[in-house]
């Protein structure tokens, strides 16, 4: 005989229970300036603000960075996790099923028997507190953090490989300037000590001209030092062991340092709350810390569960499909008294709510400082190089005309010395001004964060 028994099991206590949306408060706007201090260097038709230098060899290093990073893939790993941890979220709103069977031996007096039984068990949480939606705009807020974090990666590596690769085309510039520089002290020894070997110098001129060389000399081993740090950073850069990696010779632009020409437009102030990773980033924060104060605030709440289960058998093998029992409940919790911990605990999350804001805004004035500052040092070098230019010219005439009466007897040494000093240096600044000019571009560009990244800005979340 088939027995069917249906078996309803309520514990509800309704009175006072009220829900609502959750009462998040809503940050204040981010009031950036309409443009910045500075003029905007011209922009011009290249996609990418790199390749505005027009060297082959760092578009390459760049591409490859960009797709062979270990810093950008480990960000690419945490998105999918993040992905992952938000589809696990979204699947609590849906009922939870699970199976289970039973066989085994009973044995007594009257000997043995073979038993079993099988159900089905479920429960369905309806989501009356606002727990479960809150918990899922709280990991949306950290998908699209983990997604911005690594637009985030991909505009600072590309930044890293183009100063770094600045930085290396610098240290071989100083190798060629190190080079003429000893031929040219090297050309005032050898007629100081002719003058000597002829009785019209002393020997005191050769020791210093000789002391001059030697202090030249001596930076080839610093040289070569950052030259090797340069390029082991753009292997790791790159996804490569350090020295492993071949950097092809730099085509010939006329310019020892890679000179830029025009990128992409900067845009206004404001691009950057739509553009830069990290500050996107922070807004994901702040949308996770608004969403942590709706989790506190559903323990305010009650919550309700609906389990169930189905069970058939009455625990013979013979009666297997025999005996069939189902069984629905619901069961509601009803915070009562805590001693003030759930309340205490929303004015915690309110409390970090406020200091996510705080950084938020604090990371929009760090970029914006960042790209003032680039534009200030783009406008100081682009004017330091005149100058240079000229204190070259100067020094060369200078240098001519001291060695012309040096030999006349009408200069003494130190005047040739001082004469060939100040030409190296200035040699040197310009060389360094051109690097520190391309490096200020590059900045620029990072803190603007133009051409890199910027999809992001866009992404929703799965």
């Amino acid at each position: 005989m088939l027995r069917k028994a249906v078996i309803l099991g309520c514990s509800l206590v309704l009175a006072g229970c009220a829900t609502g949306a959750v009462d998040v408060p809503r940050p204040a706007a981010i009031e950036a300036p309409a443009a910045y201090n500075s003029d905007l260097p011209p922009a011009g038709l290249n996609e990418v603000w790199w390749r505005a230098f027009s060297d082959p060899v760092l578009d390459e290093l760049v591409a490859r960075g960009l797709s062979a990073n270990l810093d950008i893939e480990a960000a690419s790993d945490r998105l999918r996790a993040a992905e992952a941890l938000l589809r696990a979220e979204r699947a609590d709103r849906l009922p939870t099923v699970d199976g289970g069977a039973e066989v085994g031996v009973e044995t007594g007096d009257g000997g043995s028997r073979s038993t079993a039984s099988a159900g089905l068990f479920g429960s369905f949480n309806p989501d009356i507190s606002g727990r479960l939606g809150a918990e899922i705009d709280l990991a949306a807020a950290r998908y699209a953090e983990a997604e911005y974090f690594r637009s985030d990666q991909q505009r600072l590596i590309a930044a890293a490989i183009a100063s770094r690769y600045v930085e290396y085309r610098r240290t071989g510039a100083q190798l060629d300037l190190l080079e003429e520089s000893t031929d040219l002290q090297r050309q005032t020894l050898r007629i100081v000590t002719l003058r000597f070997e002829a009785g019209l110098s002393a020997n005191l001129d050769v020791r210093r001209a000789a002391a001059d060389l030697a202090q030249t000399q001596a930076r080839l081993g610093l040289i070569e030092l950052a030259r090797a740090e340069a390029k082991h950073a753009l292997a790791v850069l790159v996804g490569e062991a350090p020295g492993t990696l071949d950097i092809a010779p730099p085509t010939d632009n006329g310019s020892p340092i890679p000179d830029y020409g025009a990128g992409p437009p900067i845009g206004e102030p404001a691009n950057l709350l739509r553009r830069r990773g990290d500050i996107l980033a922070a807004e994901a924060r702040l949308a996770a810390a608004a969403a942590q104060v709706g989790i506190e605030q559903s323990d305010l709440r009650p919550s309700l569960v609906v389990p169930g289960s189905i069970l058939i058998g009455d625990g013979s093998m013979d009666g297997l499909f025999s005996d069939f029992v189902a069984t629905l409940g619901a069961a509601l919790d009803l915070p009562l008294f805590d001693g003030g911990r759930r309340r205490a605990e929303v004015e915690a999350a309110r409390a970090e709510l406020d200091a996510s804001l705080a950084e938020y805004r604090q990371s929009f004035l760090l970029a914006l400082g960042e790209a003032e500052n680039a534009l200030v040092a783009i406008d100081a070098y682009q004017k330091r190089a005149d100058s240079l230019a000229e204190a070259i010219e100067q020094s060369e005439t200078a240098l001519d005309q001291s060695n012309a009466l040096y030999r006349e007897g009408l200069a003494s040494l130190f005047d040739v010395l001082d004469a060939q000093r100040q030409l190296i240096a200035s040699r040197q600044s310009l060389l360094d001004n051109r690097a520190d000019l391309a490096d200020a571009f590059i900045a620029l560009h990072s803190s603007a964060a133009t051409s890199i990244g910027t999809e992001a800005a866009e992404a929703e979340a799965p």
